[in-house]
């Protein structure tokens, strides 16, 4: 069931996944921050306001799909997934140790709540397709599959496969959120690859664009709803973030891609995202 959550609650929650996942991270010395901070309110929206999706309906094959194609921001899915009770909290303190469930990279053969494996940027996407058409020649016509993907991961040629088969097919079910917070591993995306007008190029592409602050659930929300209501043709929400949102050394910096987390910036991290009088939400 979809649960509605005031702004307030869902800004605490926001505030206390970057806090855990930043947490989580620092423990382990390896994860990717910059981009599992980014899209934190994209995946709040979904998983706590938005998409029928919980441990309770995880067999019902009618259930709405989510799929993190941007697989290298897996620490904020687990940190949700376990906050929606797929799996227990304190086993973010296993991400990305030998024989855990929380993997580099989601894995759905391991880890409760992950749809399909994703990691090599660009091919999770084509499998959300897969996944929305399998649903609708099934005739099931209430579920939609959310693909969530970054604005680097659009330098791949698959992600326009996909797109153009999507369109093709009037895959309406099928909503694509990307992550457009700007910045790849090794710079700026308009550095390493420009992709010009995206809003034109999806369009050109036979898809519905709608843009809003991806930090923003309250916009978020209303994007989705306006998404799953269009039975016309795909849509495709480009969420504008801000990477490695929330910490100030991080917000906008490449560097933060992949880059462990030493004690100073741990420290620093933590106290620009200690919980204040206004969260509603406890750590």
């Amino acid at each position: 069931m979809r649960a509605a959550m005031d702004p307030n609650t869902m800004q605490a929650l926001c505030k206390r996944m970057r806090r855990e996942v930043i947490r989580a991270i620092h423990s382990v010395q390896t994860g990717h921050p910059g981009g599992s901070l980014s899209c934190c309110e994209i995946l709040c929206a979904l998983y706590f306001a938005h998409a029928n999706i919980s441990p309770e309906n995880w067999l019902d094959p009618g259930r709405d799909k989510i799929i993190l194609s941007k697989g290298h921001a897996a620490p904020m899915l687990y940190r949700i997934l376990a906050e929606k009770g797929f799996f227990p909290p304190a086993e973010m303190a296993t991400l990305r140790q030998l024989n855990s469930r929380l993997q580099g990279h989601p894995y759905p053969e391991k880890t409760p709540g992950v749809e399909v494996p994703s990691g090599p940027l660009g091919i999770a996407y084509g499998a959300a397709l897969g996944i929305a058409m399998a649903d609708r020649i099934l005739g099931r016509t209430r579920c939609r599959t959310y693909a969530v993907l970054g604005d680097g991961e659009l330098n791949e040629g698959c992600v326009w496969e996909t797109t153009m088969a999507a369109s093709k097919f009037c895959a309406c079910n099928l909503i694509t959120i990307v992550d457009r917070n700007g910045v790849q591993l090794d710079g700026t995306c308009c550095e390493i690859m420009p992709m010009g007008d995206l809003e034109a190029k999806f369009r050109a592409f036979g898809f519905h664009v709608l843009t809003c602050d991806g930090h923003s659930v309250s916009e978020l929300v209303e994007m989705l709803e306006t998404a799953r209501d269009d039975h016309q043709k795909p849509t495709v929400i480009l969420a504008n973030t801000v990477k490695g949102k929330g910490v100030s050394f991080m917000e906008g910096k490449n560097i933060w891609h992949g880059r462990p987390i030493d004690d100073a910036h741990y420290q620093i991290a933590m106290n620009e995202l200690k919980e204040d009088a206004n969260d509603s939400v406890n750590s």
